[in-house]
């Protein structure tokens, strides 16, 4: 099949899968809750004839689909299901019925496209070797990715590769950007908690330890870690999301606890544990300083994506089949947002796109805001990707899979 008649194909089946986007749009779930969205996913997976199974980590689905083009390589595509705590503030008709909770993130398309690239293979599985659909729960923040891989995914269903797609307001809408290397940053959080004794803000500020002072330090210090502590050409960020000390209706006490929680992002290993372990040291010593105590908690959620040179080569030729090269950038900047699909791509080679959601001056907002809204325009072209993906890796002609590396 022409990538031409791919794409009219898919075109002409989108107003269905439109539909299933804008159900899941409305009944927005949480990460581990997507009860509702596990049973349409896979409702629709078995009415096409796939290999279901339900219930890995929590509500994930892994659908298989053999290839009547014999044995070759194995591979997965994956996309996530939940939706985050958001009061959604569109006026649209399909807006959320959910309160405070919205698909702000777009994963209610990444699942309606590649179910969409389900059926299309299931009706014509003209390749050689297995398609994994991987539908993950969970990806916001919760660790969906990595229990799937606690709980075996790829032993119970070996991929030789793994790819992920996002959606990305900024990008037009028929493109497609991705890189080779690290692409997303890992993803920690801190909190630090410094305590002393506190006292009456007037006639007794000297006899005690005051924590405000530790902490106001301690904020000006924590910004020294990147400019100094990381070199110049490595990249790394660390933000101050909350802050916490006293009673606003007792503005004469001096509280005896202060706690300051927030994020850091880096690419690399080393970067990661230069901030864990400054981070540490800047707020003990400052809490010395001052007469405090410093308690640290620093948790690291997700590790860097990082993508592999031939699989994402595979994806560029993939995109640039359907849309032109010219629309398929391959050195897009590394993004200091987090994905946990870095812990797929830990385990197993892998690739990772962007398809372009649209411009802001379209109408098209960023990610996490209550104005966003998936663009409806690009299904058929994101299920298209995934289905010219599955004919790029397992080609009925491939190589076989001893002499892959080879390629």
């Amino acid at each position: 099949m022409s990538q031409h008649a791919l794409l009219d194909e898919m075109k002409a089946s989108a107003p269905e899968f439109v539909e299933i986007r804008r159900t899941l749009h409305r009944h927005p779930e949480i990460g581990f809750e997507e009860k509702a969205t596990a049973r349409l996913v896979a409702g629709c997976l078995r009415g096409w004839g796939l290999d279901v199974v339900e219930g890995i980590a929590a509500t994930g689905i892994v659908a298989t689909l053999h290839g009547r083009g014999g044995k070759g390589r194995s591979i997965g595509l994956r996309a996530d299901m939940d939706a985050l705590y958001l009061e959604e503030a569109s006026g649209r008709e399909h807006r959320s019925l959910e309160p405070g909770k919205m698909h702000a993130c777009g994963h209610d398309g990444h699942t309606a496209m590649l179910l969409g690239a389900a059926r299309h293979l299931a009706r014509r599985p003209d390749f050689a070797g297995t398609v994994n659909f991987i539908f993950q729960p969970a990806e916001e923040g919760l660790g969906g990715g990595r229990r799937m891989i606690e709980e075996r995914l790829f032993e119970r269903f070996p991929v030789d590769a793994v790819y992920g797609m996002h959606n990305w307001p900024g990008i037009p809408a028929g493109e497609f950007r991705t890189r080779t290397g690290a692409f997303f940053a890992a993803n920690d959080i801190w909190s630090v908690t410094f305590r002393g004794t506190g006292g009456h803000g007037g006639v007794g500020a000297h006899l005690g330890t005051d924590v405000t002072l530790a902490q106001a330090q301690f904020l000006l210090a924590l910004q020294t870690i990147v400019s100094r502590n990381i070199p110049a050409i490595e990249a790394g960020v660390i933000s101050v999301g909350h802050i916490a000390a006293g009673a606003a209706d007792a503005p004469n006490v001096i509280p005896s606890r202060a706690t300051v929680t927030g994020t850091a992002r880096s690419f690399s290993p080393e970067v990661r544990d230069t901030i864990e372990r400054r981070l540490g040291e800047i707020a003990r010593a400052h809490a010395v300083g001052f007469g405090c105590s410093a308690e640290i908690e620093y948790r690291r959620l997700s590790p860097a994506l990082v993508t592999q040179a031939e699989p994402t080569a595979i994806s560029l030729r993939a995109a640039a089949i359907l849309v032109g090269r010219e629309k398929v950038g391959g050195e897009f900047p590394p993004v200091t947002a987090s994905e946990d699909f870095s812990f797929m791509l830990e385990a197993r080679p892998g690739g990772y796109i962007l398809i372009g959601n649209g411009m802001p001056h379209e109408g098209f907002a960023n990610l996490h805001t209550p104005d966003y809204d998936f663009n409806d325009d690009i299904l058929a072209l994101g299920s298209a990707y995934w289905v010219q993906l599955v004919h790029t890796e397992l080609a009925p002609t491939a190589l076989p899979a001893s002499s892959q590396n080879s390629r």
